[in-house]
């Protein structure tokens, strides 16, 4: 690995479960965009696993540089260079529509204005039937689901104030919102979830 590409040890642990959601979730699916794809490990790992997707990497400017190192490096035809996205731009200009998004540990990283125009602008990206994958921490009727992201929330609020571990039924309204119903809700290892709705 080139000393200089990013490398995220959460993306490198969790990679392996979330990809076992993947292969049901968008087996149906040609075109996903992902939003935030960080360091840009997760796209080359579902991409070379999920072959028969088109993967659009979609992020802020400031992280192409690393995604673009790590695309390099697998030369994979079906993850494509990123787009630029901004959760404060009131559009995103997109080549197309998708029948999947992707989207891991954003949305508490987010302020909520944030997160919901990111809703809104899932919204307008995802073709009726198509699929959204949310990964990350989230609280159940407001109580943290482990002392772990108790803490980690912690951590969020002093590094931002703004940022915080979403509630589950606060970003299910999000989406039901924009015309998408629940399919699933899967437990994860260390303490996140993966959320997956359609769109109606």
């Amino acid at each position: 690995m080139a000393s200089d590409k990013p490398f995220s040890e959460a993306c490198e642990n969790n990679k392996g479960p979330i990809l076992k959601v993947l292969r049901d979730a968008f087996v149906d699916c040609h075109d996903v965009l992902e939003i935030g794809s960080g360091s840009g490990q997760h796209a080359v790992h579902f991409g070379k696993h999920l072959s028969h997707l088109n993967w659009q990497t979609a992020d802020l400017p400031i992280q192409h540089a690393g995604i673009k190192m790590w695309l390099s490096e697998a030369k994979l035809h079906n993850v494509l260079p990123p787009l630029a996205i901004n959760a404060d731009e009131p559009s995103w200009s997109l080549p197309c529509r998708y029948d999947g998004v992707f989207s891991a540990n954003t949305l508490h990283i987010m302020s909520w204005p944030q997160v919901e125009r990111t809703f809104q602008h899932i919204g307008r990206a995802l073709v009726r039937g198509g699929v959204l994958v949310i990964y990350g921490p989230f609280n159940y009727h407001g109580q943290y689901t482990s002392e772990s992201n108790a803490r980690f929330d912690l951590w969020l609020k002093e590094r931002n104030p703004l940022s915080a571990i979403r509630d589950f039924e606060a970003i299910n309204s999000l989406a039901l919102k924009q015309g998408m119903s629940l399919l699933a809700d899967h437990a994860m290892p260390a303490n996140n979830r993966c959320l997956v709705w359609q769109a109606r």
